[in-house]
């Protein structure tokens, strides 16, 4: 199944807590089972997605659309159907974005193994994208141009 990367701003979240369910966790991270996402207007399109488990984590997520050019998830049928999705709008998509501290130009994100979220149910799974051949785990979040600039 294609899932839709796009924002649909007037859409509503997962849930009024924007919270989901996670039952697989996350790879290397099988123990959180449960997230939220938490946003400030003034780092968007940036996310916070915390994990709860035994200590909770904090990922920076994005929804790609509008960001990533010519992205196009896939989702494996067998992801699709574990998921409950019936139709591409069904899922939001989340990729986790790696930040280095000391260099923010080179943050770069994983378009391979997104969180997928069955907006109706809030439930979630990272999946490995059927169509992962087409992208990197370590896309450059910033453009070579924008990178150089950044150095300067």
């Amino acid at each position: 199944m294609k899932v839709a990367p796009v924002i649909h701003p007037g859409s509503p979240g997962i849930n009024p807590a924007h919270e989901a369910a996670l039952p697989f966790g996350l790879v290397g991270f099988p123990e959180h089972r449960r997230m939220e996402l938490v946003f400030l207007p003034e780092q968007l399109p940036f996310l916070w997605m915390r994990l709860h488990g035994p200590e909770p984590l904090h990922f920076i997520v994005i929804e790609p659309g509008g960001i990533i050019a010519d992205y196009e998830p896939e989702l494996f049928d067998e992801d699709a159907a574990a998921l409950g999705l019936e139709a591409p709008e069904d899922a939001m998509v989340l990729n986790i974005v790696c930040l280095h501290r000391d260099r923010p130009h080179e943050a770069t994100v994983n378009l391979i193994g997104p969180v997928i979220i069955n907006r109706r149910t809030g439930v979630g799974k990272q999946v490995v994208l059927a169509n992962h051949g087409r992208y990197s785990a370590h896309h450059p979040l910033v453009g070579e141009t924008a990178a150089c600039a950044a150095q300067a």
